[in-house]
């Protein structure tokens, strides 16, 4: 199915999780109704390889269209997909530190991460992390980072988008503007960083400019004082500054909504987030109810984000004729200098 028909169907601005294993009949019913742009999945979603791909399958069928399913595999601790039935990696920025070329192992890694997506139905990773970890980094955070200056991150984040693009799977960048400056964990507080708007321009947004070509962004739940008093994801500023300043001209979809850095119910929140100017509101818990308030209020995609979306969609396109087993013994070398084979 085009890209063209899968717009054409999707009606709501929202990407949603569903609540475990198997679609249950409530939310195919929902689904087929409401129409989202997207779906995420979660470790709840997943079980073993037959059973997920019967999940984005049902997914797609609940909606009558191609719509993208969307996952967070970055390797370490945010990893929905782990052993027995898929593969384990280092956090990315313990990877970096040990690897004798870490742009080609992170490229590596991303190629046969985008097979294994791929594989069961997924064609989409939030990744690459672009934020610069900094002393400051929460640890929800900081070893999911590729590094402290943003030479080294765009290297690296580059490398990221290409593994999984040239296996099939498009990438989703985060967390736009910039995270690394948050001292507190984002899914239970708000963040906040009194930083300059020119440190801020040299340092933390660097790595999003330079990638502002990207299909797909995620925004950010920090407050940048310099700026707004309200997070970025809810501030017309900051959007405004994403598509101006950084020149980010993709699909932009919110950071999860269920994140205590957000002040209201989900519905607000939604809200808060459409009149701030993003794209796709993105609700990941699965519960109904919610979802079925958070679709109200986010309403349907504008023709802008129709266009978006299309664009980024459109970056789909089959992998690669890759060896995996090849590419495999060559990320183990890279590694192995550090006692990793």
């Amino acid at each position: 199915m085009s890209e063209n028909t899968a717009i054409q169907t999707a009606t709501s601005a929202v990407i949603f999780g569903c609540s475990g294993p198997e679609l249950l009949r409530a939310e195919s019913d929902f689904f087929a109704r409401i129409k989202p742009f997207g779906f995420i999945l979660f470790a709840r979603n997943i079980e073993s390889p037959e059973q997920l791909l019967k999940l984005t399958s049902d997914l797609r069928n609940s909606v009558g269209c191609d719509a993208p399913i969307l996952i967070d595999q970055e390797g370490g601790r945010v990893a929905r997909m782990r052993e027995p039935h898929w593969r384990e990696w280092l956090p990315a920025l313990d990877e970096v530190a040990i690897s004798s070329d870490p742009e080609r192992s992170m490229y590596l890694r991303s190629r046969i991460m985008a097979q294994e997506l791929l594989a069961v139905g997924i064609d989409a990773n939030c990744a690459p992390v672009l934020d610069l970890v900094r002393p400051e980094t929460h640890g929800v955070l900081a070893n999911r980072c590729y590094g402290e200056t943003p030479e080294m991150v765009v290297k690296i984040g580059r490398a990221v988008a290409t593994g999984l693009r040239d296996g099939g799977v498009f990438p989703v960048a985060k967390h736009m503007p910039g995270h690394g400056r948050a001292s507190v964990d984002s899914h239970k507080d708000l963040p906040r960083t009194d930083a300059t708007t020119e440190l801020l321009a040299a340092h933390d947004f660097a790595p999003f400019k330079a990638l502002n070509d990207l299909p797909m962004a995620m925004s950010a739940h920090v407050v940048y004082e310099a700026y707004d008093t309200v997070p970025a994801t809810t501030s017309q500023k900051m959007i405004r500054l994403i598509r101006k300043d950084i020149g980010f001209s993709g699909l932009l979809m919110s950071d999860d909504l269920s994140m205590e850095a957000l002040s209201g119910t989900p519905a607000t929140r939604a809200a808060a987030c459409r009149e701030a100017g993003i794209d796709v509101v993105l609700h990941c818990n699965g519960i109904l109810s919610e979802m079925e308030a958070v679709a109200e209020a986010a309403g349907p995609l504008t023709d802008v984000a129709k266009i978006r979306a299309q664009n980024a969609l459109a970056t789909r396109r089959a992998p690669d004729d890759a060896d995996i087993s090849i590419l495999e013994a060559e990320h183990r070398a890279l590694l192995s200098g550090a006692g990793r084979v």
